[in-house]
C-alpha cells in the first residue's frame, strides 16, 4: 500500500464503523462484510471481489493496534492534503513548511533541522528518510484458506491437513532473484525499496520503487525459475489444529503460519474459514446443542423416564413430568458445545408427541374407552370463550 493510499483512504468508512470503534466492533463489522462479499459467495462478481479486497485492506490496518495508531496519526497530520497541527497548537497556526523547518524542507539553513522531512516523519510510516541503503526485511504474505468439518469435529475440535499454495523464496536462486546469487543494489531507490515523490508544500511521500518492485535489489542475471523476482510459488501441507466449539463460517487466525518472509522478515499469518456440515440428529443454538425426541401419548400424559441420545457419548435419562405438552423443551446441563473458557453449553431436548398411523386392536379399544370417558371434556372450550371476548 502506498503512503498516499495509507493517508487518503478512509478505512473506518470502508468498514462502516466510527473512528472511536472498539477492537470488538471492528472485528464484528469486518466479519459481517467479509461473509457478504467473499468471492466464494459471489462467483464471477468483480465488484464484490474488489469490495472484499477493500474490506480486507481496511481490517489489516484497523485490526492491528500499532498500524491503527500510525494510520490515525497520519490522517491527523495529512488527512486534508497538507500538514495540520494537533489540537494543542492554538487557534491561528498558519505557516509555510519552509518557515517551520528554518528555511527549507531539507534543512541546512540557519536555525533549521539537520535532516530532511523524512527524518522528522519517517518513523510514522516505518520508512526511513535518512538515505540508508540497507535493504529492509519484508513480511510474508497472509494466506486465506478454507476447511470443512463434520458437525462432531466442530464441537470436539480436530486436527486437519491443509494444503496451501503461496509465494516463498525461490529455491533455485535462494531468494536473490539472480541465477548467480549476486544481485546488486537498485540504483533508483539505493536499496531502500522506495522512492520519494513530491506532494506539494515541501513534503515528499514514498511509494514502492517501480524498478525493483520494492525489493531494493536488481538481478543482473535473472533467475530462470522466478524471472528475477526472488519469489516462486510453492505448495506445502500443514497439520492445523481447529479448536473445539468453532461455528460455521468462523475465521481463525494462525499467526506466523502464512507465507515466509524475505531477508529475515517474519512470516505472514494464515486465516482459515471453517465450514461445518449438518448433523442428522443434532442441531446447534449458540453454545447449546438441540435435539428433538419423540414420545408416545401415554408417556406425555402419564409421565415417566425417557432415554435421550448425546453427541459422541452415552445416552442419558430424563424424567418426563405427567401432562407434558407437545413441544416442551427440557435442559440437560453440560452436554452442549465447548465454550472458549473450556466449559460446555447445554443439550436442549424438545419433546414431540408421536401419533401412530395404525393402532392394533387392544390399543384402539383402550383409546376408544378413553375417548368415551373424557367425552364431557372439551379442550377447545377456553379457546372459543377467549375468541368471543376479544
Amino acid at each position: 500500500m502506498s503512503t498516499k493510499d495509507f493517508i487518503e483512504k478512509d478505512f473506518y468508512k470502508v468498514l462502516g464503523v466510527p473512528k472511536d470503534a472498539t477492537e470488538a466492533e471492528i472485528k464484528k463489522a469486518y466479519r459481517k462484510l467479509a461473509r457478504e462479499f467473499h468471492p466464494d459467495a459471489n462467483k464471477g462478481n468483480a465488484k464484490a471481489e474488489e469490495r472484499f479486497k477493500e474490506i480486507s485492506e481496511a481490517n489489516d490496518v484497523l485490526g492491528d493496534p500499532k498500524k491503527r495508531k500510525e494510520y490515525d496519526e497520519a490522517r491527523a497530520l495529512f488527512g486534508n492534503g497538507g500538514f495540520r497541527p494537533g489540537p494543542g497548537a492554538g487557534g491561528n497556526f498558519n505557516f509555510d513548511l519552509g518557515d517551520l523547518f528554518g528555511g527549507g524542507a531539507q534543512g541546512g539553513g540557519s536555525g533549521g533541522f539537520g535532516g530532511g522531512i523524512g527524518d522528522v516523519f519517517g518513523g510514522l510510516f516505518n520508512r526511513g528518510g535518512g538515505g540508508t541503503t540497507r535493504t529492509q526485511p519484508r513480511r510474508g504474505q497472509d494466506i486465506d484458506t478454507e476447511v470443512t468439518l463434520t458437525f462432531t469435529e466442530a464441537i470436539e475440535g480436530a486436527t486437519v491437513p491443509l494444503r496451501m499454495s503461496s509465494q516463498s523464496p525461490c529455491k533455485a536462486c535462494s531468494g536473490t532473484g539472480d541465477k548467480n546469487g549476486t544481485p546488486r543494489v537498485c540504483p533508483t531507490c539505493v536499496g531502500t525499496g522506495q522512492v520519494a515523490r513530491g506532494s506539494g508544500g515541501g513534503f515528499s511521500l514514498t511509494d514502492p520503487c517501480p524498478d525493483c518492485k520494492g525489493r531494493g535489489l536488481i538481478a543482473e542475471h535473472p533467475c530462470l525459475d522466478c524471472k528475477g523476482s526472488g519469489r516462486a510459488k510453492s505448495s506445502r501441507t500443514m497439520q492445523v489444529r481447529i479448536p473445539a466449539g468453532v461455528t460455521d463460517n468462523q475465521r481463525i487466525r494462525l499467526r506466523g503460519k502464512g507465507a515466509p518472509g524475505e531477508r529475515g522478515g517474519p512470516a505472514g499469518d494464515l486465516y482459515v474459514v471453517v465450514h461445518v456440515g449438518a448433523h442428522p440428529v443434532f442441531g446447534r443454538k449458540d453454545d447449546n446443542l438441540t435435539v428433538t425426541v419423540p414420545v408416545t401419548f401415554a408417556e406425555a400424559a402419564l409421565g415417566g423416564e425417557i432415554k435421550v441420545p448425546t453427541l459422541g457419548g452415552p445416552s442419558l435419562t430424563l424424567k418426563l413430568p405427567p401432562g407434558t405438552p407437545n413441544g416442551r423443551t427440557m435442559r440437560a446441563r453440560g452436554k452442549g458445545a465447548v465454550r472458549k473458557d473450556g466449559t460446555r453449553g447445554d443439550l436442549l431436548v424438545t419433546v414431540e408427541v408421536s401419533v401412530p398411523k395404525d393402532l392394533p386392536g387392544k390399543a384402539r379399544e383402550a383409546l376408544e374407552a378413553y375417548r368415551e370417558a373424557t367425552a364431557e371434556e372439551d379442550p377447545r372450550a377456553e379457546l372459543f370463550e377467549a375468541a368471543k371476548g376479544a
